[in-house]
């Protein structure tokens, strides 16, 4: 996953204090003409040395500030193409990330936007489940079914299989939110102390959407950093 910030630096300070993070460049990340990386470049957070999140620059101001997850795939063009046969669309298409990896960006037929991303040198996360790390993605829609057919579809096995220990749920819209928001997805960081994390942001400069509730898989807050992209945090 990754977030699309107005301000790169910024957001370095927020999720450092926060979950404690630390931060590096992206190894395929632009120089400056042998005069380091430029402000904006986007950069890896990480959590003791293993890589948890991205965070990059908007490359237009128009754009939203927002958290994207992605989805792993042995082949972004193939799915690409899997999706726009689901009635999906693909709203960037496959492209590499030198070394790392290919990323390609899609929304669903209700138009909720997710990532995917074909690994190269990067496999993924490199931690998840602990506090400071993602633990589940929440899609809030318009319709709960279509959204199972759908990404059912695309993930049968990781979703509904014998096996799965999915970390994706479903949701409709107006359960958390007004029903007018439109379809999309919500990342949960773990924590440890729910109320304690709402105060942390708080402080910080964010902002509480959704103080703390209970729900079938932990006691959740939906909040904001201080440039706007929501986020919830989840305590188990």
């Amino acid at each position: 996953m990754d977030a699309q910030l107005p301000d790169v630096e910024a957001g370095k300070r927020f999720y450092g204090e926060l979950f404690g993070w630390t931060f590096e460049d992206l190894p395929d990340a632009p120089d400056t003409g042998g005069r380091g990386r430029a402000p904006g470049s986007p950069v890896w957070a990480r959590l003791g040395g293993a890589p948890v999140a991205g965070l990059a620059q908007k490359p237009d101001g128009r754009l939203p500030t927002v958290w994207t997850v992605y989805f792993a795939t042995p082949d972004a063009r193939a799915l690409a193409g899997r999706i726009e046969r689901a009635g999906g669309q693909v709203v960037g298409s496959p492209l590499p990330v030198g070394t790392l990896g290919t990323t390609a960006l899609a929304a669903d037929p209700q138009g909720a936007v997710f990532g995917l991303w074909q690994p190269a040198a990067h496999p993924g996360f490199g931690r998840r489940h602990e506090p400071g790390t993602f633990t589940w993605a929440e899609l809030y829609t318009t319709d709960t079914e279509a959204a199972n057919a759908f990404y059912g579809g695309l993930f049968h096995d990781a979703l509904f299989g014998p096996d799965a220990e999915p970390d994706f749920g479903r949701a409709p819209v107006s359960a958390i939110f007004p029903a007018e928001m439109p379809p999309h997805f919500l990342v949960h960081f773990r924590v440890t102390d729910c109320a304690a994390a709402v105060g942390a942001v708080t402080r910080l400069g964010g902002r509480v959407q959704a103080p703390p509730f209970t729900t079938s898989y932990g006691r959740v807050a939906v909040v904001g950093d201080d440039q706007g992209a929501s986020f919830a945090l989840l305590e188990r």
